[in-house]
């Protein structure tokens, strides 16, 4: 028994300390939004290595992103007063990669393969789908590469894809044809990594074994966000021993549309019957009224192991719930509370976050801040490293690095321009095709002599200086540590004059590539395998991963990318039905559920201050349409709630009693009911769905027969009854 006074015990709560202490076996721990879920971790880690002698080369820890990775290395080390000394600690997918660098082989991969991006992902997409001869409209590379990797995160190759429909049938021919392309091109996209490594450790038991010797103790992270493939990577990875101790929280699991399932937690209780479950409860980061706000929205979901939140934090502020008339006013309440909260000091610019449901949802609210002139940062935006600038410069040191790679060469063959046409490219990569090998192998056929049809003398020439310079380049990547070599190509294609073209913009490009040159840098100690695991590291970059612990402004990004961060002050804007929760969600209780655990995650994110704001009206789509406040907002308890005056509550026209009203005047004005049948001036004929009552008017949802489902004032709307008038009225 470890005596208390432990310093690796010390401060941690009962529950905490349990699952610190869990003998090695299989241990479930449940925890909360704000239970300190990083500290269990680390201090796990930590006192398999100092409290029972585990070497730390012997352990595995998994979580999504690299920042969480990071901290979790680097706080562990702080507990052990040192390095970690070979510990390994990384992503799914990084450490698949590092797997599969190791024993690929096995399974076709060559140590020298590309991943590829979603970027490429969806260039390679659109060239199958021309090759095919199929029309990009009806079958888009997005929804394609959706299909595809739906069924990847299931195990499902090409021959196995579900084949229901002519639709289905066309994406299992995309679906082959663009695994071919990734082999010739001897490049993996980010679900191949896991996939080709569950492939491997079922395939090769040697490999299993060894690696199951090598890693005895397993720590994953997020747990509820794991897919079928991740769940089954745990299961091969799991040794004899079965030591793996995994920390989720159900009520957090919101990447459903990706693949995540919920229902992994569930399954690890059932593959491990005699695993050790561990509830943690207690929240540090929230104020008792956003945690009782945060219990009220998520009792509500029934598929979910129960467990309540508690917090020795004070009450804090009331929530602020308000409804604007419109986006635009919604954007105006948002940027003037902050300012008003900037000018008070009440918190730091860069501790405020303005969350969302849809990434459209941020044009109204950017234009407030621009118009107010205050600084904010888009999360989600053009990531720095899909930027063109910097596409181009990894595509250069990709062909270095892999000199089949097909993709990066078309990306940057005659870029900047060096006289390589059209004609001449699509002639080169034709004939590649027809001749099954890399382009880079053509090249060194045209240099020997063979004619290449379709490329004239010019073309030739061009191509053969081409080929000089990259055989140079390869050369040097030999001699030359990584940002030296990025320099040298980047001198040698003059790719800075290319860039500079004297306009702001130009400049702006020359500092993007200046900033990614200076991040090469700390690769050069690592010599020839700084390129290799540099050219790893940032494919595998998520946006997270690219927002720094402070930016210095208010952050405004998607629920889904809030996911793991934390704010002083947190707004929610868009509460409203079929927004949050989603239409998409509607179809099926699940999917309400997981919108629901969406909600929770944004509340939960905020520390001291909530803002919850809808709108009585909002333009989508080019359509303005009257809404309905989210359901999801009459789970508060109304006494966690001060609720803000709208100015659209003075409005003599067109606006909606507040959803918390507790007293509805009389109704007047015409009263629908469900089932009515109603003829609109401009939408025809349609029924009446559900009908509101809103005070002295009713909002009523109607499916029209042409344009589907409106929401409408019965006080305004041009609508006239067709079954004649309605006998009574639903409220």
């Amino acid at each position: 028994m470890i005596p208390p006074e432990d310093p690796l015990l010390a401060g941690l709560n009962e529950q905490q300390r349990a699952a610190v202490t869990a003998p090695p076996g299989p241990v479930l721990v449940l925890a909360g939004p704000g239970s300190g879920k990083t500290r269990v971790l680390t201090h796990r880690i930590a006192y398999l290595i100092r409290n029972l002698g585990i070497p730390p080369y012997r352990i595995l820890a998994v979580t999504f992103t690299n920042k969480a990775a990071r901290e979790m290395a680097e706080r562990t080390e702080q507990l052990l007063g040192g390095s970690l000394r070979g510990a390994t600690i990384g992503t799914f997918h990084s450490i698949c990669a590092r797997i599969l660098r190791q024993d690929g082989e096995h399974v076709g991969l060559q140590r020298g393969f590309v991943i590829y991006d979603s970027a490429d992902q969806r260039t390679i997409l659109r060239n199958v789908i021309r090759q095919l001869n199929l029309d990009d409209k009806l079958y888009p590379p997005a929804s394609a590469q959706a299909a595809i990797s739906r069924a990847k995160n299931e195990l499902l190759s090409p021959e196995q894809f579900p084949v229901q429909s002519y639709r289905d049938e066309v994406y299992q021919r995309i679906y082959e044809a663009y695994q071919q392309t990734l082999r010739a091109n001897q490049g993996v996209d980010f679900d191949d990594l896991l996939m080709l490594t569950v492939q491997l450790l079922r395939e090769v038991p040697a490999v299993r074994t060894a690696y199951q010797r090598r890693w005895p103790h397993l720590l994953i992270d997020e747990f509820q966000d794991t897919n079928m493939a991740q769940y089954t990577l745990m299961r091969l990875l799991v040794g004899p021993e079965e030591s793996v101790f995994v920390v989720g929280d159900e009520d957090q699991s919101i990447y459903g549309w990706r693949g995540a399932d919920y229902r992994n937690v569930r399954r690890f209780q059932e593959d491990f019957p005699h695993a050790q479950v561990i509830l943690l409860e207690e929240n540090y980061r929230s104020t008792a009224t956003i945690v009782e706000a945060a219990n009220a929205v998520i009792r509500q979901n029934q598929h979910r192991t129960p467990k309540v939140l508690r917090t020795r934090r004070p009450a804090g502020p009331q929530i602020v719930v308000f409804e604007a008339y419109n986006e635009v006013e919604e954007a105006q309440f948002v940027v003037d509370e902050i300012a008003r909260l900037l000018a008070e000091d009440e918190v730091r610019p860069g501790d405020i976050a303005v969350m969302y449901r849809t990434n459209a949802q941020s044009r109204a609210l950017e234009e407030a801040f621009v118009v107010r002139n205050l600084p904010y940062r888009l999360v989600g935006a053009t990531r720095f490293y899909e930027r063109r600038e910097i596409k181009d410069v990894l595509a250069y040191l990709r062909i270095v690095h892999n000199p089949d790679d097909a993709i990066s060469l078309e990306r940057i063959i005659n870029v900047p321009p060096r006289r390589i046409g059209k004609r001449t490219v699509s002639a080169l990569f034709d004939y590649a095709a027809r001749q099954g090998e890399s382009p880079y192998r053509i090249l060194h056929r045209l240099a020997e002599g063979e004619a290449i049809p379709g490329v004239g003398p010019v073309g030739e020439r061009a191509l053969l200086a081409f080929l000089d310079l990259w055989e140079g380049w390869l050369e040097a990547r030999r001699q030359m540590p990584l940002s030296t070599l990025a320099r040298t190509i980047l001198d040698d294609v003059e790719y800075f004059a290319y860039l500079d073209d004297g306009t702001d913009e130009g400049r702006s490009r020359v500092e993007n590539v200046q900033e990614l040159l200076g991040v090469t840098e700390s690769y050069d100690e690592l010599g020839a395998d700084g390129l290799p695991l540099f050219l790893e590291e940032v494919a595998l970059i998520s946006d997270v991963d690219e927002l720094p612990e402070e930016s210095g402004a208010p952050v405004l990004l998607t629920l889904h990318m809030a996911k793991g961060l934390e704010f002083s002050v947190v707004f929610i804007t868009g509460l409203e039905e079929g927004l949050l929760p989603h239409a998409r969600s509607l179809e099926t209780p699940e999917g309400v559920e997981e919108e629901r655990r969406l909600f929770y995650v944004g509340i939960t994110r905020a520390r001291d201050r909530l803002y919850l704001l809808h709108t009585f009206r909002r333009t989508r789509y080019g359509v303005d349409d009257v809404n309905t406040p989210s359901r999801f907002l009459q789970d508060i308890p109304e006494h966690l709630i001060a609720t803000s005056l709208s100015r659209s509550e003075q409005r003599p026209v067109e606006r909606a009693t507040r959803w918390t009203s507790s007293v509805a005047a009389a109704p007047t004005g015409p009263r629908y009911r469900v089932g009515e049948r109603v003829r609109h001036t401009r939408f025809g004929e349609g029924i009446v769905v559900e009908a509101r009552n809103t005070g002295d008017d009713q909002e009523l949802t109607v499916a029209f027969e042409e344009v589907g489902l409106k929401r409408l004032l019965a006080s305004l709307a041009p609508l006239e009854r067709l079954d004649g008038p309605a006998s009574g009225h639903n409220g």
